[in-house]
């Protein structure tokens, strides 16, 4: 069937950077419904690379932390939070799987646990009122009454959230 030139996953070095941003040959891409696409469109290989399947069209990818990052937290109304996903999806806040990383970087896994997800720096400022030093230095997090503290994570190897 004959295409109306249009593509939606143009040739190029298409890539998600820990910024939370798509990059093509190092353009932002500004367009934000075409991010959100994008974001909703990720899928990995068996290899642990990622690419884009928009329809037929398939481009590889390249993820320079995770394909997710929390943009924003709500509150559930319960005490806890709701994280928003750069594709649009929300998950509540399982503090259980908060992680630091190197540079203080905030992490949760989302997606039944299946991936990581980087907390953008204003997501990560919605929790600073619930966040404490515990008495060995780490840092903890008081959810509905409940500390929890957050563990140091493991080094990832690069492209594999």
């Amino acid at each position: 069937m004959p295409r109306a030139g249009f593509y939606v996953i143009e040739p190029g070095n298409i890539s998600f950077r820990r910024d939370g941003n798509w990059y093509r040959d190092g353009e932002r891409i500004e367009n934000p419904r075409i991010a959100e696409l994008f974001s909703r469109s990720i899928h990995r290989n068996p290899d642990g690379s990622y690419y884009l399947q928009v329809g037929d069209e398939r481009a590889p990818i390249a993820v320079e932390d995770t394909p997710y990052v929390v943009t924003t937290l709500e509150d559930d109304e319960l005490g806890g939070f709701m994280l928003v996903l750069n594709d649009g999806t929300r998950e509540t806040l399982d503090p259980v799987t908060l992680e630091i990383a190197a540079d203080n970087v905030l992490y949760a896994r989302v997606k039944g646990g299946q991936s990581r997800a980087r907390f953008l720096r204003n997501a990560y400022y919605h929790l600073s009122d619930r966040l404490e030093l515990g008495d060995d230095g780490a840092v903890v997090l008081t959810i509905r009454g409940r500390r929890y503290p957050m563990p140091a994570a493991p080094a990832a190897a690069p492209g594999h959230p």
